[in-house]
């Protein structure tokens, strides 16, 4: 369906003839120009005859019709798409992801490859992000400090897309746990109570943030913001021994900072759980015991895609324009190229 925004401007169509109907002719009071090859102007339209009276009227219907396509281009015509409905339910789920210095660590075997924490994370939580349909997802990145890198969309594509072009030191290598916890509640906090959830995936303690992470959980549990908690890393780790070899390696611990109590505190406080993520198979199972969250009732959103219209007929004039520039010129040189044949004789 077409939609004329301002369908009055099409009013002026007759304007052009009102005018020539309406105002009288100018007068000069100047001499007329002596034009010395007045007879051969004369013999010329002579010889052409009726093409010469065809070849009047021709430019002026390309006037008119220039015209009428300008009026139509300034009436913005707009298509109009069928209905399209907007998710009907959903949760309004915001993640946040630490991509501080300690996520570079390569404990995660991923197809018999190890690699760093953040990379699985990566991975993994692109498909979860794209099975979340009919979600409104955020994205959040913290380190030293907490940034919002996509805001509550339906667009899970662009959000995935972000989450994937994080890079560790983009926030700062410390872990700011409570500052992003507070962020997400500002998020989250306008939202349907019954639909705020926060999933905070990490691999440490709190250590740069302005708020203790308690404190916030306090007041997420306060605004009915649910919090799952994911930490994240590998319980051993094998490190070589004297130039690369098994003699002189050890088993360590990777991940000996991560906060497990506060993390649980933090999921209990809101009614949300821990999960601990050992290895990326671990991580996946999470992540699909998230995705069976029940969806709840939100608005139902429609729109009508729109596209404008009006560069059609403003195209067309363009086209209409030049052809028009194109004959006279063409006109111009045949009369130019007839008089030096005439001067040569």
């Amino acid at each position: 369906m077409i939609e004329w925004i301002w369908p009055w401007i099409l009013v002026l169509a007759p304007l052009p003839w009102l005018v020539r109907r309406t105002l009288p002719v100018a007068h000069s009071q100047e001499p007329a120009l002596r034009a010395p090859f007045y007879e051969e102007w004369q013999q010329l339209s002579a010889g052409q005859g009726a093409r010469g009276g065809e070849s009047r009227r021709l430019p002026a219907a390309i006037l008119w019709l220039l015209w009428l396509l300008l009026l139509l281009a300034a009436a913005r015509p707009t298509w109009i798409g069928d209905a399209i409905e907007m998710p009907k339910s959903g949760r309004d789920l915001m993640l946040a992801v630490d991509i501080s210095g300690s996520m570079q660590i390569e404990d995660m075997q991923v197809s018999q490859a190890t690699v760093s924490r953040v990379e699985a994370v990566k991975q993994l939580g692109a498909d979860f992000i794209s099975s979340r349909k009919g979600d409104r997802l955020g994205l959040i990145l913290f380190g030293s400090n907490a940034y919002v890198q996509s805001p509550l969309s339906f667009d899970t594509a662009t959000v995935k897309r972000f989450l994937q072009e994080a890079q560790i030191g983009f926030a700062g290598q410390d872990t700011a746990i409570g500052d992003a916890i507070g962020l997400a509640v500002k998020r989250l906090k306008e939202r349907p109570a019954q639909s705020r959830v926060l999933i905070l995936l990490t691999d440490g303690q709190d250590t740069a943030s302005s708020v203790r992470p308690l404190d916030a959980a306090q007041l997420a549990k306060d605004l009915g913001i649910r919090i799952y908690t994911i930490g994240i890393g590998a319980d051993r780790m094998t490190l070589p021994g004297l130039f690369g070899s098994s003699f002189g390696s050890r088993q360590v611990n990777p991940s000996a900072d991560l906060d497990e109590a506060t993390l649980q505190k933090i999921a209990n406080a809101t009614g949300g759980r821990y999960f601990r993520a050992r290895d990326p198979r671990e991580l996946a199972s999470i992540y699909q015991l998230l995705d069976q969250l029940e969806p709840v009732e939100q608005e139902t959103v429609t729109y009508r895609p729109r596209q404008a219209l009006g560069y059609v007929p403003l195209l067309l004039a363009l086209l209409l324009s030049f052809a028009l520039a194109l004959r006279q010129l063409l006109r111009s040189d045949s009369w130019r190229i007839r008089g030096a044949s005439r001067e040569v004789n």
